[in-house]
């Protein structure tokens, strides 16, 4: 059955009852407290201001520059069902998103806030999946459940230097006792130019723990014409040195796709949505693979690498020195290892 108890996820559990409880944040509702939502009182030049207290007030915020704001600060025992958040593009790698579990003092999730929806490049295009939706127009949604037993805190902290007017979120969430077996949810995010020397990209390594690994979010920059998805992605799990326990065959096939791809595409599972090349920009491509019905499950720890290659006149493989980013998702249990610095606005800002 699919469910968390009591708390209903899925096809398989929505016949069922249960005692979980229902509750929603959003700007209108900032605590998700019972009856506490369109409390907000209009001023004269409020849109609503003829319509009065519980009419549409609130709706969004705005992001101050060099602010990290908490967008929910719940009690558990509980999951989160669902978020939908919707800005403007410039928000997309100049804000950061970050999810603590548990009164945990280091985020378990620390990704840019579009890659996290799997918008990267900082570029705006719809994406049709399962857990990840982008609907027209910039409408972010993310169905990844999301455990907690005693306390769960999201924020956004954007590093723009202007103010981020128009935030709008709906994080909506179900209270009820989560089993001892539910896992936390984790994403982690990476940046690298790869060399000809060594042409290989880290999605991320260093997980320690048991956990299931659930999927990965490519953007890449290609540096050359040509063919550029021949490299192979690999999984270093439980104890691998040297060679991995999981290689795959290329890059579009890692992808789910075959033969260079040739056309983009958005399937439930796995995607190629973003193909981008204006005259005079190098090409960019976005791609999503998520591992929910084939999760990649290990003991202890995980790294997880793809390489950059493409095809030299001769027939040979040909190293490629591309710029690429990952974001990387798996559930674990606590406590997780460090993350990496996240870079800088610098670092993260796209091409």
């Amino acid at each position: 059955m699919n469910t968390l108890n009591g708390l209903n996820f899925g096809l398989g559990g929505i016949p069922l009852l249960s005692n979980a409880v229902t509750r929603s944040i959003s700007a209108e509702n900032p605590t998700g407290a019972v009856a506490s939502g369109a409390q907000e009182v209009p001023g004269e030049k409020d849109p609503g201001s003829l319509l009065g207290q519980g009419w549409k007030i609130r709706p969004c915020i705005t992001l101050e520059p060099q602010t990290t704001t908490t967008l929910a600060d719940i009690d558990g025992p509980g999951v989160i069902q669902h978020i939908w958040i919707t800005v403007r593009p410039e928000a997309y790698r100049s804000c950061i998103l970050r999810m603590y579990w548990d009164n945990e003092e280091t985020p378990s999730v620390e990704v840019p806030l579009g890659d996290f929806f799997s918008n990267v490049h900082g570029l705006r295009y719809n994406v049709v999946s399962i857990p990840i939706a982008v609907n027209p127009s910039g409408g972010f949604n993310s169905y990844w459940p999301m455990p907690f037993r005693q306390h769960a805190r999201i924020t956004i902290e954007n590093e723009h230097w202007e103010p981020m007017h128009g935030f709008f979120y709906q994080i909506t969430y179900a209270l009820d006792e989560v089993p001892a077996e539910a896992a936390y949810f984790h994403v982690q995010w990476r940046r690298s130019t790869t060399t000809r020397e060594y042409p290989e990209h880290v999605i991320v390594d260093g997980i320690q723990g048991q956990g299931h690994y659930v999927g990965t979010v490519l953007g890449w920059n290609q540096f050359s014409n040509g063919w550029w998805g021949e490299g192979e992605i690999k999984f270093y799990m439980d104890g691998d040195g040297k060679f991995p326990t999981i290689c795959g065959t290329g890059t579009e096939d890692y992808f789910c796709g075959a033969w260079c791809f040739g056309e983009t595409f958005c399937a439930p599972y796995t995607g190629y949505p973003l193909w981008h090349k204006k005259e005079g920009d190098i090409p960019q491509h976005g791609l999503y693979r998520w591992h929910v019905l084939d999760p990649i499950r290990f003991k202890t720890d995980l790294k997880v690498t793809i390489q950059a290659l493409g095809w030299w006149l001769n027939g040979k493989f040909e190293p490629l020195a591309d710029d690429i980013s990952s974001t990387a998702y798996w559930y674990q249990v606590e406590p997780h290892a460090a993350y990496p610095q996240l870079p800088d606005l610098a670092g993260r800002w796209p091409r």
